[in-house]
């Protein structure tokens, strides 16, 4: 039985609704807006959440103003406000904007880092790697995505192998934490088991993250199964947003709501208030004129 396995006595969730969350909505919030977002996440207890995104505001428009977001939020003692960086332009942007933390991404399939970042694996390696040691350099905590874990979009299933050689090597270049990505939501228990094995073999699991999108209803259970292996930092998006603006039909995020409801019932503690983070989530879905996609949500607000 599952209660006779030795889980994880506490877990780390990043939220990352008002990055990846946000950025795949059709509506695009002010900066002012994205910052009380923020602000109301910090209250209900997140010790991580993605603040936003220096890339082009006419590729991504919902990330547009990041530095004014940066520079408004009320930052808590402890919790870390990653920003995603590309290249060093955006780490010279996202400093002066007084990022302490930031996040870079590489994929695992070749397909899928042409479509995203118009650079191959290997490149975008190199690129991180000048990144990276510049950030280190200013002093910033570092964490970074490996998208495409599981399947791409372009290509189909992608090699174990594959995934784990590039999350080793942005450990190598000197990612403090690494957040293993599901792009299109298709990962299952018995993958995510042998994936982690792999992985575990490189990175030891207080580095390691997973990203799960719940496309196909499986994000909790890739969690439970992560955790079985050790794992105890998660991201999850507050309401369900969010997807993926260059992975087609992706779904949103595994809803923040939805991992803490399943964290709660079974004992295992994240400092998270859901009522808090109801007031959140209920305040981003006003202003994006949308619907709950978290069905934990769904039942709050029903009452």
């Amino acid at each position: 039985m599952i209660a006779s396995i030795k889980l994880p006595k506490r877990v780390r969730i990043v939220e990352v609704g008002p990055r990846d969350g946000l950025q795949n909505e059709p509506v695009a919030l002010s900066w002012q807006d994205r910052t009380q977002f923020i602000d109301l996440l910090s209250a209900a207890g997140f010790s991580a959440i993605e603040a936003g995104a220096f890339v082009k505001p006419s590729l991504v428009p919902q990330m547009a103003d990041t530095g004014d977001v940066l520079k408004a939020i009320q930052r808590n003692l402890g919790v870390r406000y990653p920003v995603l960086v590309p290249n060093a332009k955006g780490l010279q942007l996202a400093v002066e904007s007084g990022a302490q933390e930031i996040a870079v991404f590489a994929a695992a399939s070749e397909s899928f880092s042409q479509k995203n970042i118009n650079m191959t694996i290997e490149q975008s390696l190199a690129n991180y790697a000048e990144v990276v040691a510049q950030a280190k350099g200013a002093g910033l905590w570092v964490r970074a995505y490996v998208s495409t874990a599981f399947d791409c979009p372009y290509e189909g299933a992608v090699p174990v192998k594959a995934v784990s050689s590039v999350a080793n090597q942005l450990g190598k270049i000197g990612a403090d934490e690494i957040a293993i990505g599901d792009t299109i939501g298709t990962a299952t228990p018995a993958r995510v088991s042998k994936l982690t094995d792999s992985l575990l073999r490189v990175i030891p699991p207080e580095r390691l993250a997973y990203h799960f999108h719940d496309t196909r209803g499986m994000a909790a259970a890739n969690v439970l199964t992560a955790m079985l292996h050790g794992i105890w930092i998660f991201d999850s998006s507050a309401a369900g947003l969010g997807g993926c603006p260059f992975a087609p039909g992706a779904a949103g995020n595994l809803a923040s709501e939805d991992l803490l409801y399943m964290l709660s019932e079974m004992g295992i503690e994240t400092g998270v208030d859901i009522e808090k983070l109801t007031e959140a989530s209920r305040f981003v879905l006003e202003k994006l004129h949308r619907p709950a996609a978290s069905r934990t949500l769904q039942a709050i607000l029903s009452k």
